[in-house]
């Protein structure tokens, strides 16, 4: 096999985000944008010594589990990557992936993950779209879309796109065709000429707003009445821009929605990069926010400000997340047993950090069983509309600091009692990480938008003592790669904790034990309750109950040692073992 082969092959596992992975003789192949049991077609792009990297041609057979997607242009548009998928088998495939990731950082993951949340809605969730002008081909007609997958160039139309509501497909329909009749030309890249550069769409899900903001260039020269006079508009020729703009406003007003334009607003941007990047904006109707709520909470969101894309997703990550600090904070034995409305069990409230916070949604939720919640932002627009909405919703106890986490940390006079991470896609700073847990708090809650970041943390989370306790997912994305996933870190100290293993052959056999041995106990729990025991747990259990389990334990040489001690919902699986084994 050598770079450039062309070869087929039948797809048998999924390796996160969307690496299909397939053998040939000796050698693993993996070819992205893939799904178990399809049979590919692809072409070899790097070659190893027993691994190659293919690029998809073409899907040969579909799997078994395929169904045929709604939207015409899955396949091409680089957004969706499970619209092909039932629900149940999309959230399978991710468990799956997940799990395999966060057992490589974690041998034990698969004792404290617990899968994976579906989002409470799977279809036209997005409440936020950043589409580009542009041709589908070479020298085609404007399209107002996605990126194609795997070009930086191409961009394919989204007027039909399943994760995003009628209103949205209504909006880029209708202006798509405005501009293409007007004959306005979109941003080339290469040439960087044109005057169309992107359409950005947010609308409110439980407020039915919706904000629209045209991106284009300065270049007027290139509007239809300059580029026939083959010179740049004068400032007092402007006016056809002005007249431009107006039609496209009223273009828009003339839709029918099931939510209302709230704002229609123009940005100007000459950057090189092709991003959306703010350089004057102008309100042509209406206002340039809106007011969107989440949990109770209410936030002004504005075309640039950071929220999640996902609101109903986002309520039940939030809650998730939010259950998961109170019970830690109350009984950090009960972790999401405790109400999340409940006060602290503690006389003091504790000090929270919230590092990497964006408009401090997660602070301000957790206010009320805080003494103070600092949060951390680099983005200060983000920051901005924290302070903001933490006036809005009344949490006086939310301080917000805009700046780099590596840096701010070292400023900060206040010590955290309880830390929560939500760092970007790239994970936590690798010079923060050791910063942020030399602090040495009790527990960290750490929400990775990337699983990958989770998986590369958590070895050094776990040198350093910190012990994953929960691990929940939320299918935030539902159709695409993405997913959100929370987990909650407590640390053992050093002079109280220690972890031993029991063998087998160093146990004493007693008369209850006769009837069931631990192994036995061991493969009965997880197949009737889904959990995983290790002999320790079984022996306290035991112990409880009455039962002999032997002299022999490998226990530490260190003074004031203290044994992890069995979770309740462990503890109750091993009653209902030894119960079956009729030993108690």
């Amino acid at each position: 096999m050598r770079k450039g082969d062309i070869i087929e092959g039948v797809v048998e596992t999924l390796r996160f985000p969307n690496k299909g992975v397939f053998h040939q003789d000796e050698t693993e192949i993996t070819v992205k944008n893939t799904i178990p049991g399809q049979k590919v077609r692809a072409r070899i792009t790097k070659k190893h010594s027993q691994r190659a990297e293919g690029c998809l041609l073409e899907v040969l057979e579909p799997s078994p589990a395929e169904i045929l997607p709604e939207c015409p242009r899955f396949g091409s548009c680089g957004g969706c990557l499970y619209l092909n998928l039932p629900e149940r088998e999309e959230l399978a495939l991710k468990e799956e992936q997940i799990r395999k990731l966060l057992r490589s950082a974690d041998p034990d993951a698969d004792t404290w993950f617990e899968g994976i949340l579906e989002s409470p809605v799977t279809e036209g969730y997005r409440n936020k779209m950043e589409l580009t002008f542009g041709d589908e081909v070479k020298d085609g007609p404007m399209t107002l879309g996605m990126h194609k997958r795997g070009s930086f160039y191409d961009v394919t139309d989204a007027d039909e796109c399943r994760i995003v509501d009628s209103d949205f497909r209504e909006i880029i329909h209708r202006t798509k065709v405005y501009f293409a009749a007007a004959g306005v030309p979109f941003y080339h890249r290469m040439r960087r000429e044109g005057y169309l550069r992107h359409l950005l769409i947010r609308k409110g899900m439980k407020t039915g707003e919706i904000l629209v903001d045209l991106v284009t260039t300065t270049q007027t020269d290139c509007l239809p009445e300059g580029r026939e006079a083959g010179r740049k508009l004068e400032p007092e020729e402007k006016g056809t821009e002005a007249i431009l703009l107006d039609g496209f406003r009223q273009t828009l007003l003339e839709g029918e929605y099931q939510g209302r334009i709230a704002g229609i607003l123009h940005t100007h941007n000459d950057s090189v990069a092709d991003v959306v990047e703010d350089q004057g904006t102008d309100v042509l109707y209406g206002k340039d926010s809106f007011e969107e709520e989440l949990l109770g909470l209410k936030f002004t969101v504005t075309p640039f400000s950071f929220f999640q894309t996902n609101s109903f997703g986002a309520e039940l990550l939030y809650e998730t997340a939010r259950k998961m600090i109170t019970g830690a904070m109350q009984n950090p034995e009960k972790n999401m047993e405790a109400s999340c409305d409940a006060p602290s069990g503690t006389s003091e409230k504790p000090v929270v950090f919230d590092l990497y916070c964006g408009t401090g949604t997660i602070s301000q939720l957790i206010a009320p069983v805080a003494s103070k919640v600092i949060g951390v932002e680099i983005v200060e627009e983000a920051v901005e509309a924290a302070r903001e909405n933490a006036i809005r919703n009344q949490t006086p106890n939310c301080e917000f600091i805009a700046g780099d986490v590596l840096k701010v940390i070292d400023t900060i006079e206040e010590k955290p009692d309880f830390i929560i991470l939500d760092p970007p896609r790239d994970g936590v700073h690798p010079k923060a990480l050791p910063k942020i847990l030399a602090y040495g708090v009790e527990n960290i809650l750490y929400i990775s938008c990337k699983p990958t970041s989770l998986a590369r943390d958590l070895p050094l989370m776990r040198e350093q003592g910190y012990v994953p306790v929960r691990g929940i997912s939320v299918n935030q994305f539902p159709k695409t790669a993405n997913v959100e996933t929370v987990c909650l870190l407590s640390k053992l100290q050093s002079k109280e904790h220690i972890e031993i293993e029991v063998k087998m052959d160093e146990l004493d056999l007693t008369s209850a034990e006769s009837k069931a041995t631990y192994d036995e106990i061991k493969a009965y729990v997880p197949e009737k309750h889904g959990l995983k025991v290790s002999s320790l747990y079984i022996s306290q259990v035991k112990r409880k109950c009455g039962l002999d389990v032997g002299q022999n334990y490998n226990l530490s040489k260190k003074e004031d040692a203290k044994v992890p001690q069995c979770p309740p919902e462990k503890e109750a699986a091993i009653m209902d073992a030894l119960k079956h084994f009729q030993m108690i």
